[in-house]
């Protein structure tokens, strides 16, 4: 399976003056960043602020945006469900399939673009598929249930399926929302890895921990546009933090090991 190459400089996801709206109600207004090869993008904001709609934009699942995504240079209103597959893939928070698919199976649905309509799986796509399950350290789960795994599992799982695809660039949405704590980690030491290996990343999260700890860059929505753009460290104040969430917030370097950011509660007794 072929392994994108290290990061060069070049743009390989790119919005410029993007907006969205659902009739009068204005979901995004004048969105512009750019995403680099082997960079991780993290996306924070709060519930409803548009951070999905984002995202179904640059798939190209939203058509009635304005201004322009650029995958690779090209805009991807001229590119087709093929092209696409071939340079970006989705990860979602869950799935929960219609039929219990076995792991195997749900790796290989991301390999459809690679061959013919409707054909059955040849032996590359079986190989990149056994390839991915083997990147993430699971390549002896190929013939488990997928729905008998742990939310942990089904997560690496979901990824390996987007490795598959042979994507240069990976699109999470909140991938770690329903893991617990220690499978949180675990699913994005793994993102973080893939990221070194050269793969484009955009991922949601709600943690700015988790962007601290794992983020070169973020982007912060609020308000329906771009509050904040740049490295985590700079960026990501405790004024910002407030704003997006509404939830006063100390934030206490730990040296090299990042920083955390501890809320500050109320009194006891108020609210």
């Amino acid at each position: 399976m072929n392994t994108p190459s290290p990061a060069s400089g070049a743009a390989l996801l790119e919005a410029q003056g993007m907006g969205f709206a659902y009739g009068e109600r204005v979901i995004l207004r004048d969105i512009a960043f750019t995403l680099t090869a082997g960079e991780l993008l993290g996306l924070l904001g709060p519930n409803g602020v548009g951070k999905s709609t984002l995202f179904r934009c640059i798939l190209g699942l939203e058509k009635g945006y304005s201004g322009m995504v650029l995958l690779e240079g090209g805009n991807i209103r001229h590119k087709s469900p093929r092209l696409m597959a071939q340079t970006i893939a989705y990860v979602p928070q869950t799935h929960y399939p219609s039929f219990n698919y076995s792991v195997m199976d749900m790796v290989l649905m991301g390999t459809a673009a690679q061959g013919r309509d409707w054909a059955s799986p040849n032996s590359r796509q079986k190989q990149n598929a056994q390839e991915a399950l083997e990147r993430l350290g699971i390549g002896d789960f190929g013939r488990r249930d997928f729905i008998r795994l742990s939310g942990g599992e089904q997560q690496l799982v979901l990824i390996a399926r987007a490795l598959a695809q042979q994507a240069k660039l990976l699109v999470m949405d909140e991938p770690t929302a329903n893991l617990d704590y220690g499978n949180q980690i675990r699913v994005l030491l793994q993102v973080k890895a893939l990221s070194r290996q050269g793969y484009s990343i955009i991922i949601s999260t709600h943690n700015p921990e988790q962007a601290f700890l794992f983020a070169d860059r973020v982007l912060a929505l609020h308000n329906r546009s771009i509050a904040a753009a740049g490295p985590p460290s700079q960026v990501l104040t405790e004024e910002l933090i407030k704003r997006l969430y509404n939830v006063a917030v100390r934030l206490r370097r730990d040296g090299p090991a990042g920083i955390s950011c501890i809320p500050v509660l109320p009194p006891e007794g108020q609210p």
